[in-house]
């Protein structure tokens, strides 16, 4: 049975459980008895491969894998996967991966002000009190990241997923 609920709070939200865990920033959930590829909405993580990547994913474990998880979807991206605003044991985890460092807000994709604009200023604090990622002097954002790797690297398609990455 697939529960809707819908409030003021959430707008149209489903619940589902998280059983895997691909990186920061992408889940897979099953609801019923379909399975679902997630990825946060408004956020880029550091990549499979990439410093702090591996922390990002860890983080997102300790607070999804394997708990039932509340999802505003916001789109559909290229690949298929729902993008979302996520919600474990009432924290939006999209923004605590903001806060602790271990994202950037994604400014060609976060375009909702009422969420952008509050995780962009978790950002610059993240950033002021060098947690995470901003430890280091100048860390290269994912999707400069991947850039980086498409040039001049063959397409490869990572374990985990569906869709090719560079490598």
């Amino acid at each position: 049975m697939t529960i809707t609920i819908i409030s003021p709070r959430c707008g149209w939200c489903w619940h589902g459980y998280v059983f895997k865990v691909l990186d920061g920033d992408s889940l897979r959930v099953k609801k019923g008895g379909k399975v679902y590829e997630v990825r946060l909405y408004g956020i880029d993580s550091p990549e499979y491969g990439q410093r702090y990547g591996d922390q990002a994913k860890r983080f997102t474990k300790a607070r999804a894998y394997k708990k039932t998880v509340s999802i505003e979807q916001k789109d559909i991206d290229s690949y298929g996967r729902i993008v979302a605003l996520v919600k474990s044991e009432g924290r939006l985890i999209n923004r605590e991966l903001v806060k602790n460092g271990l994202a950037w807000v994604y400014p060609q994709y976060c375009r909702d002000q009422k969420i952008c604009n509050p995780m962009e200023k978790d950002e610059k604090k993240a950033r002021k009190a060098k947690r995470g990622l901003w430890k280091d002097k100048d860390p290269l954002p994912p999707w400069k990241w991947r850039q980086s790797k498409r040039e001049g690297s063959p397409l490869r398609f990572h374990r985990e997923y569906r869709f090719p990455y560079w490598r």
